[in-house]
């Protein structure tokens, strides 16, 4: 499971004035609060009609994502920086508002893979018959409705236009959230794909996209499986990567173009690279211990050095001394040793750049 925070936006559907949604969504808001800290979630609240949306005013299909007008790249930015939604929905004329169904029309690849889950209100339904509406169109988005919802019934629920505290209401509302959690991880794999930057990698199933510094607990724990054996090689524990912390790791994150190989979430491999001067300098290539032998490395390697600005000469990347197997790879992609660049017991190799 995945150590990021999961941002979830709580959209409060109705804006006609008067409307009871403002309060179940500070109901709701304020009941999970104390399970998102120990779940690790960020809950956004968003009331639909602060985004100012028309009806729906794009020329282009939304899976082409040309928006031509600014109140829909907004929208595209919050919906596509959330992993999940909850909805606190009205029920009008047995169907869910219009506020709704227009904003997610407006949107089509920012949905994919989300959970989303319910709180309805109203009289005889408590709003229930919206939601099955609503999940009709939900899955034709590629969202995935959760099976657990809250459903308030205003007369035994409301009182003086506040949703009175209830234990059982409660107890619902933080099922569905620890719901909402599992998919939202369980997912995660899939909505990465969607993301802009992300491309096929080597392997069945993999892919492989910029790292960011949201990713360090994923490069922490990829760095100190992979240079146990550099430092056993070279018989040394002064191995920096070894030792970084993961708030150090973030710093590098955020000045390196470090590309990433996933599958089904687990970070399998990364190398790094940037321009210092006229080379472009490699560094922290690794392939996890149990997918060495399958050609990685070698993929990983070329493809930061097809990164390299076109400013830069030549390639240049250092390894231990000692590192055999390592000297031995990059010799093969043609790189040559140059002893006057390394330092303190590891070996300095260059290739030129075309």
């Amino acid at each position: 499971m995945s150590t990021k925070t999961l941002r979830v936006l709580v959209l409060v559907c109705s804006n006609r004035p008067g409307a009871l949604g403002p309060a179940v969504g500070e109901w709701l808001v304020g009941t999970l609060a104390p399970r998102t800290a120990e779940l690790g979630v960020e809950l956004v609240p968003l009331a639909l009609g602060d985004l100012d949306l028309p009806f729906l005013d794009e020329e282009e299909h939304p899976a082409a994502g040309a928006y031509r007008n600014e109140h829909t790249r907004r929208w595209s930015a919050i919906a596509d920086a959330a992993d999940g939604f909850l909805v606190v929905t009205p029920e009008y004329n047995h169907g869910m508002p219009a506020t709704l169904k227009n904003a997610l029309d407006y949107l089509h690849r920012e949905w994919a893979w989300k959970p989303i889950g319910f709180v309805s209100y109203g009289n005889t339904s408590a709003g229930t018959r919206a939601v099955q509406h609503a999940k009709q169109v939900v899955t034709t988005l590629r969202l995935v409705p959760l099976a657990a919802t809250v459903a308030i019934r205003l007369g035994d629920a409301v009182e003086a236009g506040q949703v009175r505290p209830a234990p059982a209401l409660a107890g619902t509302a933080h099922g569905m959230l620890d719901e909402l959690v599992q998919v939202a991880h369980a997912l995660r794999p899939l909505r990465e794909r969607e993301r802009p930057g992300t491309l096929p990698g080597p392997l069945a199933g993999s892919y492989v996209r910029p790292l960011t510094p949201d990713d360090a607990a994923e490069v922490t724990v990829l760095q100190r499986c992979c240079w146990v054996d550099e430092a056993l090689a070279n018989d040394t524990l002064a191995v920096p990567a070894l030792h970084e912390s993961p708030q150090q790791i973030r710093d590098w994150l955020a000045t390196w173009h470090t590309t990433g190989l996933w599958r089904d979430g687990r970070l399998l491999g990364m190398a790094r690279a940037r321009r210092t001067g006229p080379d472009w300098h490699l560094g922290r290539l690794c392939v996890a211990p149990d997918q060495r032998g399958r050609g990685l490395g070698r993929w990983l390697l070329r493809a930061a050095e097809a990164a390299a600005d076109p400013a830069c000469s030549r390639a240049v990347l250092s390894t231990g001394a000692r590192s055999t197997r390592n000297i031995a790879l990059y010799e093969s992609e043609g790189y040559r040793a140059a002893p006057h660049l390394g330092t303190d017991g590891t070996a300095c190799l260059t290739k030129p750049l075309s």
